[in-house]
Order: C-alpha cells, then sequence, then structure tokens
C-alpha cells in the first residue's frame, strides 16, 4: 500500500514524538508498505528515515511554496521527490496518492491534512480509506469538536476517523482493514 503519513515539522532528533515517527516509518517498511511524507523536517524527516532505514521506498511530496518559505530541500531520506508548485497541489497529491493516511501529532499544517482528507471522503470526492490519528492529543481534540460543535459532524461522518494510541497501534489497525 502507499501509506501517506502526515505530522509536524518541529520535532528534532531525540525527542520521544521523534522515535515513535521514526519506529512507525520502520514498522511501515516492515510491513512492505510505500511511505509518502511531506518530505521536509520534524515528523516528515523521522517517518522517512525509519521508512528508509528499513528498506521502504520514501516519497517526498514538496512544494515551491513552503521550499521559498523555509529554505529548505526534501530531506536525505526521500529516495523520490514529487514536487508541487502550491501548498494545495501539494495536500491533494498526498491525499489522492495515498491508500491510506496515518496522522501523528502536529500543528495547523497536520490539522489542514487531516480535515481535508476526511472531508473529501464524505462527499465522496475521494474513495474511503482508513484515516487513523495517532496519540492521545488527537482523541482529546476529536472530543472536544464532538462536544462542543458535535451537531455539524453527525455520527456517520465520526466513523470515517480511526483513533490509535501509538504508531504500533496504528499500523496494527491498518492491517486489520486490509483483512
Amino acid at each position: 500500500m502507499n501509506v501517506s503519513v502526515f505530522g509536524g515539522s518541529q520535532l528534532n532528533e531525540g525527542s520521544q514524538g521523534y522515535a515513535d515517527a521514526r519506529s512507525l516509518g520502520e514498522l511501515l517498511a516492515r510491513r512492505g508498505h510505500t511511505v509518502l511524507t511531506g518530505g521536509y523536517t520534524g515528523t516528515m524527516e523521522a517517518v522517512s528515515r525509519g521508512a528508509a532505514e528499513a528498506g521502504a521506498h520514501v516519497v517526498g511530496i514538496t512544494c515551491d511554496e513552503i521550499g521559498n518559505w523555509r529554505g529548505l530541500p526534501a530531506n536525505r531520506w526521500v529516495a523520490e521527490e514529487r514536487k508541487e508548485t502550491t501548498l494545495i497541489e501539494r495536500l491533494l497529491a498526498l491525499i489522492e496518492g495515498c491508500d491510506a493516511a496515518l496522522a501523528l501529532p502536529g500543528g495547523p499544517g497536520t490539522l489542514a491534512e487531516i480535515a481535508l482528507m476526511w472531508n473529501l471522503m464524505i462527499i465522496g470526492a475521494e474513495a474511503r480509506r482508513p484515516l487513523i490519528l495517532i496519540g492521545d492529543g488527537w482523541g482529546k481534540v476529536w472530543d472536544s469538536l464532538y462536544s462542543e460543535l458535535g451537531d455539524f459532524t453527525p455520527a456517520a461522518q465520526r466513523e470515517y476517523l480511526q483513533l490509535a494510541k501509538s504508531p504500533l497501534g496504528a499500523v496494527e489497525a491498518l492491517d486489520a482493514w486490509r483483512g
């Protein structure tokens, strides 16, 4: 499968979040998946590194807008860079190019990736497939959303999201979906 991994760019090597992201990349590689990330730093680097070191093909979806803003190339563990022009094109490439998506902790960019994929599946513009959010933080975010704005998110739409406590739990949920 082609598995997109969403997550924040702020992680540094040596942090627990970086170790978790690297572990996720390795777990996906050991199951034979191709790993797609946003291609830059933080979570994207750690997942790319774990996957590449375990033998997976790693695709980095980058874009001119972020490249110009940050002044950074794709991380060194990306085997194949697919460069888009705009951030929106990049987001769509990550979503349209995957058979499943996993989201580690992150900020506004990660939230945008999750929300866009979720909404595209809800309206039928994208096929329904796993969208698994990893970590207690996402559980709290979604509990708050449903508690405060639940009338805007019917139960049937909530079923498009899965929560997992850890990278291993997310990969096990992905394995179960594949059957």
